[in-house]
C-alpha cells in the first residue's frame, strides 16, 4: 500500500505538490517510485527561469525498468531544480516525499485547489 500524505495535492500522472509561500514544490509519489523500481537517472528538460505549461514535461526519470516523464502540475515558472538528484537519484526511491524535483512559481496559485487530494489520488491508483 502506498504512502499518500493528506497535506499534499496530487496529479493523475503521479506527481505530488506542496505549496510553500506561493511556490509549488513538486516530486513523484510513493506509488510512482515503487512502480519505477530502482531510479538511476534524472534529466531536466527545462531550466530555472523557464516557463512550463499545465501538464508540460519538464524532467524525465529513468529506472532499471523504464523512462517516465515528469509533468508540471500547473502552468508557471521554474524557480529551482533539485540538482542534487543528478548525483543521487536513488533518494527518490528512499524518500519520495522528501525528494522534490522542482519548485514552480504558479501563474495562478489558486488553481492548486483543482488538483487531487489524497482521497482522490488513492481512488485513481486503486487504494
Amino acid at each position: 500500500m502506498s504512502n499518500i500524505p493528506d497535506d499534499l495535492k496530487y496529479t493523475a500522472e503521479h506527481e505530488w505538490i506542496r505549496m510553500e509561500d506561493g511556490v509549488a514544490v513538486v516530486g513523484i509519489t510513493d506509488y510512482a517510485q515503487d512502480a519505477l523500481t530502482d531510479i538511476v537517472w534524472i534529466e531536466f528538460l527545462a531550466d530555472e527561469g523557464d516557463s512550463v505549461e499545465d501538464n508540460g514535461s519538464f524532467a524525465s526519470v529513468e529506472s532499471v525498468k523504464s523512462v517516465s516523464e515528469i509533468y508540471a502540475p500547473l502552468a508557471g515558472t521554474i524557480v529551482a531544480l533539485n540538482h542534487d538528484l543528478q548525483d543521487a537519484p536513488e533518494v527518490m526511491n528512499e524518500d519520495a516525499y522528501g525528494s522534490w524535483i522542482a519548485k514552480i512559481e504558479l501563474a495562478d496559485p489558486g488553481a492548486v485547489d483543482g488538483l487531487l487530494d489524497a482521497a482522490g489520488y488513492a481512488a485513481i491508483i486503486g487504494e
